[in-house]
């Protein structure tokens, strides 16, 4: 049975697909068989890995829509045992589609129950955004992992999203978990994130990784090469660090993040 990690905050721009696709190749590189969802309209996680989104026949809009089988529409990656269900601008109409079908809320979970099975891990990329496909993600998932950029609103938004966690535990899905808060695009010269860490660290005590995320070339270069980081550039500080992150996630269990 696979573990599925909903990649999630309603904030753009804290390295939440980038988180994503990193987490995914790195847990694929120490021998995990992985699925990506990507479950953002904007397809950066699909353009990310390598595929052209103008050219997909079938993407993850046709799972929640049309009734497709996530191996009809599964894509191999350039990272061996990780896989995708890509995603493309068509999705965005699923946000419309969605809201007179019954039991909207649980489609994406029906289509990954009947393939959890074949894989270690699912890692389900969220769009920034608290709407139904965000909470489809949810509702599928075992656990939530929060990415959180080290800049000054970050305990507010991070605020509003873990109430929104604890609205679709007590209706949805009460299994559902905090995986951990991930603190990202950390720039140590910065007294700010120094702050933000501390707050963090203060207020969330025991729910946040160890492994910080910096600033990183190599994490803003390697998507328009079509590769997670490991692969564009390994011994970048970069996918070092996700690679350490991939470490504690794989430990998650036996000694929670700290």
């Amino acid at each position: 049975m696979a573990k599925i990690i909903a990649v999630a905050n309603q904030k753009g721009g804290v390295g939440k697909t980038t988180t994503s696709v990193n987490l995914a190749a790195s847990l694929a590189v120490n021998e995990r068989s992985v699925l990506l969802i990507d479950m953002d309209p904007q397809a950066n996680a699909t353009s990310g890995l390598g595929l052209d989104t103008r050219a997909l026949r079938r993407t993850v809009y046709d799972c929640l829509i049309r009734g497709a089988k996530i191996s009809d529409v599964v894509q191999s990656t350039a990272v061996s045992k990780l896989s995708i269900v890509p995603s493309n601008a068509d999705l965005a109409g699923a946000e419309v589609e969605l809201v007179l079908v019954q039991e909207r809320e649980k489609m994406l979970k029906s289509v990954v129950d009947e393939s959890q099975a074949q894989y270690d891990y699912l890692i389900i990329d969220c769009p920034p955004a608290l709407g139904l496909l965000t909470v489809n993600a949810l509702v599928a998932a075992s656990s939530v992992l929060v990415p959180v950029q080290c800049e000054y609103y970050a305990m507010e938004g991070l605020g509003r999203l873990m109430s929104n966690v604890r609205r679709v535990q007590d209706s949805l899905n009460p299994a559902l978990e905090l995986e951990g808060i991930l603190l990202t695009l950390y720039d140590s010269r910065n007294s700010l994130s120094r702050q933000v860490v501390e707050e963090i660290r203060e207020h969330f005590k025991g729910k946040v990784y160890k492994t910080i995320i910096p600033r990183n070339v190599t994490l803003a270069e390697a998507p328009s090469y079509g590769r997670p980081g490991i692969l564009y550039n390994a011994a970048s500080a970069g996918a070092q660090a996700y690679l350490e992150l991939t470490r504690e996630v794989l430990n998650h269990g036996k000694e929670s993040p700290r």
